[in-house]
């Protein structure tokens, strides 16, 4: 991992404020300075409502900032169209949430090939070949024909971990991707991260209440009020 890598970001955000309309405006994000580098291990810490996931979905390009401009490898994004944010998302942006939208109807494999289907860059046997090699990576090759009802809260977050990587993004966003289990499967989940990381020199993001969790990543932000109060390195 390149402990340099934040001299030349992968993601950034410079001075950006995220504004809810409203009666009554609210905040979400403040005048925010944050920029990210390939292999890099972040977790975003930080209250409930301070901004941490309204951060996130800023910087995976699911919102856009009220002022201020988002970089995804140097390159503003405001001056791209919808069709090439969009790109941008299914190509370069892997995202995990606190539940894991896998959708029912389909096997573990099923689900991790539907990324590789919407960017529609290989053919389906080399989809379905990628799909078991990273689903056996994960621990997962005995469980890839089962569907979600089928596995336990761990390893369907493990799956859905697998599809944020199908499509071979530099970066993966995940918010409290461990919000919802126990402290086993929780702990399966972040090792699985932090392989991505250490393994495949690949930039995670990581919203999460866990402070020990967090503890255990290579980078801190802390989000108090919509605004950064704090960026340190750690040991991870």
């Amino acid at each position: 991992m390149n402990r340099d890598a934040v001299q030349t970001p992968l993601i950034e955000a410079r001075d950006v404020t995220r504004i809810l309309p409203g009666a009554v405006p609210v905040t979400l994000v403040a005048d925010v300075d944050l920029a990210i580098g390939r292999g890099e291990f972040v977790a975003i810490t930080g209250p409930s409502g301070s901004g941490k996931s309204s951060l996130l979905y800023l910087l995976g390009l699911l919102d856009t900032p009220t002022a201020g401009e988002v970089f995804y490898e140097g390159r503003p994004v405001s001056d791209r169209s919808a069709e090439e944010r969009a790109a941008i998302r299914l190509a370069g942006i892997g995202f995990v949430f606190q539940f894991h939208f896998l959708l029912e109807e389909f096997s573990a494999l099923g689900n991790v090939m539907i990324p590789m289907r919407r960017l529609a860059r290989l053919r389906r046997a080399e989809m379905e070949a990628r799909a078991k090699e990273i689903l056996a990576s994960l621990g997962l090759a005995k469980h890839m024909h089962k569907r979600p009802d089928q596995l336990s809260g761990g390893q369907r977050q493990r799956v859905a971990v697998a599809r944020a990587l199908a499509n071979d993004p530099p970066l993966i966003l995940a918010d409290e991707p461990t919000g919802s289990l126990d402290t086993h499967a929780s702990e399966q989940v972040f090792e699985t991260l932090a392989r991505v990381v250490e393994d495949e020199d690949r930039t995670v993001v990581i919203v999460t209440h866990d402070l020990d969790l967090a503890a255990r990543t290579q980078r801190r932000v802390q989000i108090v009020d919509a605004r950064i109060v704090a960026d340190e390195r750690l040991g991870g």
